[in-house]
Order: structure tokens, then sequence, then C-alpha cells
């Protein structure tokens, strides 16, 4: 199948499921305008108190750089810190998020829980009379680490020793791919139905990792990695500089993917994000990278800022 039947084919499901997210949508919105109007409901809502000054002074006043909407991997849910909270912390968004450490583009393109999540988040900003400024994408990360990774390389003492091409294009330029052209279009589809138009939607690739087996606080947690050294040494790549040399490939290969997809005419509104070179890969990568694959508190700050100097460029 041609890559642009195949393209059309992923816009056209992304468009169904946005669809059928709606119809859902609208079956519990009906519930929710009846369970509204009851005496008691609306009672409690005109008795709202008033919010105090002081209140809103100690979070830092009503004054807001923006709302975000976002849907995503670990970058965006990560404990103790990540893009979101420093964005928030930062540079001022408020973000509604459905992002779920561990999940991987296809959980995303044709798992219905993230996209009507991110509907009812919609739904909520729009009865506020708010309109989010972009929506951030975070995806891929975990389609290609972890379990998976070693049958992306070829063994060290093979004749094709590295990474298999054929087999990253099946993963990367084909799987990743069509579930980011199923997102997008899901996505974008929302917000033409919900907002009437079209909102600014960030997608990003990832920095260049360091391979050098540490996991999550040593290897404790739900998600304790390492997610890329196992991989390597399974097949015989044992030197930390030949891992990284390999690891700059396969994050180039993504990085080439996303920019082809914002090339798309039915993405116009799509930007992308380069992260590459924003976190040190050097001898002091460490203060840098918590892990293989997340940035420490520092590194998140300086990717949230990518994001920020970004978002300020938005018409």
């Amino acid at each position: 199948m041609a890559e642009d039947v195949i393209t059309r084919k992923a816009l056209q499901i992304g468009r169904q499921q946005a669809d059928e997210v709606l119809r859902f949508r609208a079956r519990e919105l009906r519930r929710r305008a009846s369970a509204v109007r009851r005496p008691r409901a609306a009672a409690s809502v005109a008795a709202a108190p008033s919010i105090a000054p002081k209140l809103l002074r100690a979070v830092g006043g009503p004054a807001s750089a923006g709302v975000l909407v976002a849907e995503g991997d670990s970058w965006f849910d990560y404990p103790l810190s990540d893009v979101l909270r420093l964005l928030e912390d930062h540079h001022g968004y408020e973000v509604e998020s459905v992002a779920h450490k561990g999940d991987r583009a296809e959980d995303m393109a044709y798992g219905l829980g993230q996209l009507e999540e991110l509907t009812r988040h919609l739904e909520k900003l729009l009865r506020r009379q708010i309109i989010p400024k972009a929506v951030l994408l975070s995806g891929g990360g975990n389609d290609v680490a972890g379990t998976e990774f070693a049958m992306l390389i070829n063994h060290a003492r093979s004749p094709v020793a590295g990474l298999n091409q054929h087999i990253l294009t099946g993963v990367v330029d084909e799987r990743i791919h069509v579930a980011y052209v199923t997102i997008l279009s899901a996505v974008t589809r929302l917000c033409e139905q919900r907002l009437a138009r079209r909102i600014p939607i960030l997608v990003h690739g990832y920095d260049y990792p360091v391979p050098d087996g540490r996991g999550f606080l040593g290897g404790w947690g739900p998600l304790p990695g390492p997610w890329l050294e196992p991989g390597f040494r399974e097949k015989g790549f044992d030197q930390l500089k030949e891992r990284i040399a390999l690891a700059r490939q396969l994050i180039d290969r993504f990085n080439a993917m996303l920019q082809g997809i914002v090339k798309l005419p039915d993405f116009s509104h799509v930007r992308y994000v380069d992260l590459r070179n924003t976190l040190s890969g050097g001898k002091d990568y460490k203060k840098d990278w918590a892990d293989e694959l997340h940035p420490t508190r520092e590194g998140f700050a300086r990717i949230a800022k990518r994001f920020a100097d970004e978002l300020a460029a938005l018409p």
C-alpha cells in the first residue's frame, strides 16, 4: 500500500475515533445537563462562595500565561518533575493533562481512554469560556524502549552490526508514524467539533540519551528501567561510547519521522519542537539525565523552556 494511501487511512481512522468519542460524550452531556437543572444542584452552584484575594495571592494570583491541554507519556507524567509541571511553575501556564507514564503511541492512537479524557477536559474549559492556547503531545519513546529494544539491534559481531534498518523502518517510519497521524487527526477533529476551530498542536522528538544502565531511583517504582542497556548488552555492545552513537542514530530517525508528519497538508497547525542537544551528553550528563530516558529536574527545566519559547511564538 502506498504511503499516501496509508496516511489517508490513518487520517480517516483518527477522525472516526474522534466522532465515536464525541457521540459518547454527547450522551453523557445530556445526562449532565439534566443533573444541573435539578433544584438542589442549581442551588448549590448559586451558593458557591467567592474567593478571598489573599487566597489567590497565595497561589500566585489569577494571572496566567494561558491554558494548555496535554496528552502523552512519562515526559509529561513522571514522579518528582516533568515538562508540564515546569511549564506551570516556571512559565505560568495552566495545564489540563491526560498524560500517563508508560503509554505507547499506539495506546494513545487506538485506545480511546486518553482521547475521551482529553475531550472531557476541553468541555470543562469551554464551560469556563476558555479556549486553550495549544495541545501538547508526547509519545513514541515507550514504543521502542524496554523489552522490545533489543529487536532493533543486530549483534555486535554480525556483519551488519548496529541498528537494523528494516525493523526501524517498520517500527518508526510505519507503526509510530501511522499512530501519530491517527492521534493528530483525532485531536484536530475534537478541537474542530468542540471548539469550532483548530488549536495549535505541539509534538516533540526526544533528546539524545545515555544508555548507562540507570533506572528510576536505582531501579525502583512502577517503571523501574533500565530501558536501553539490557538490549545493548544482549546484542554484545558493551562500550558506552558505542551505545551512545547507536542511540543517537535512533533519536535522529525518530525526529526525522516527526518532521515529515508536520509537513503534511492536513497538519499545518502542528508544530514540531526539536529538543536534540538541549541536554548534556558529555561527562556531566548526569546533571541533566536522571536515568536512561528521563531528565533531572534541571534537565526538564531546559526542556520546558524550549516548549515555552515555541508557545510564545504562536500567533
